[in-house]
């Protein structure tokens, strides 16, 4: 039987062949990865975390972003109210609000849930303790929903 020419006007290689050619390359690549270059040296691109004469560089670059401020909030609650309902509200209206007493409270970093928590107060000001953090992993997950 006679060999088909393929796309390029040659016979087209039977799997035998195909197999040996593929044989060669992974033969002649274990074979570049058992020698490496007696001059080949790694390239110097990213620091290494554990040598000692990168971690102060590594440290300064670090604190130069420790100083960027960011926004931090804490959402007590959320609701939908029409125009009209925004208009009417005055001085001691009471808004209702979609979270129950004693639900944590959300804390968002720059529009980002990053944890929940309960409202403390400290010395006649309020703050919050945080009972729950928002893994990478959980953003992430949520991100993909």
């Amino acid at each position: 039987m006679a060999k088909q020419p393929d796309d390029y006007g040659s016979p087209a290689a039977d799997d035998g062949a195909a197999e040996d050619d593929w044989a060669a390359a992974m033969a002649e690549q274990a074979l570049a990865d058992a020698a490496p270059a007696a001059n080949a040296q790694p390239a110097n691109i990213f620091p290494s975390f554990g040598e000692q004469g990168n971690s102060g560089s590594l440290m300064n670059e670090l604190d130069m972003i420790l100083d960027i401020p960011v926004q931090l909030a804490v959402e007590l609650g959320r609701t939908r109210i029409t125009i009209k309902n925004l208009l009417q509200l005055a001085h001691g209206s009471v808004v209702e609000l979609d979270a129950m007493a004693g639900e944590p409270l959300n804390v968002f970093v720059n529009g980002t849930l990053i944890a929940q928590g309960e409202v403390v107060v400290v010395n006649d000001k309020f703050g919050i303790r945080l009972t729950d953090i928002v893994t990478p992993a959980e953003r992430a997950r949520k991100i993909g929903h």
